[in-house]
């Protein structure tokens, strides 16, 4: 709350929030997402998890993902073409994607 107060408050010009869905595209069985507030870059503490994607039926499948430049590439071998994405979906997850700055991102569902 603190970092939010320096940026929003007292116009200090910091990253105050972790990484935020912003878009994803379809290329081919994978899916590239898109975030606002990346800072200095994307990180993951250790391997990225709790990434799952979902087709024309919205049933969501784990998929790995890995990080690409500023955005993360997500894939399953039992989606062939991917049209949902979702992070973190869970009460119980760790967050494993961060930007360079420290800070987690939020979990988020794509077709919400």
């Amino acid at each position: 709350l603190a970092i939010l107060a320096l940026d929003k408050d007292y116009n200090y010009n910091i990253v105050s929030s972790g990484p935020l869905y912003k878009d994803h595209r379809i290329v081919d069985d994978y899916i590239e997402i898109s975030f606002k507030n990346v800072g200095s870059g994307l990180t993951s503490k250790g391997k990225l998890k709790n990434f799952e994607i979902a087709g024309l039926n919205k049933k969501f499948y784990e998929a790995t993902a890995k990080i690409v430049g500023n955005k993360v590439r997500v894939h399953s071998k039992k989606i062939k073409k991917p049209k949902h994405v979702r992070y973190a979906w869970k009460n119980w997850v760790e967050a494993s994607l961060f930007n360079k700055d420290g800070l987690p991102g939020s979990s988020f569902q794509s077709d919400y």
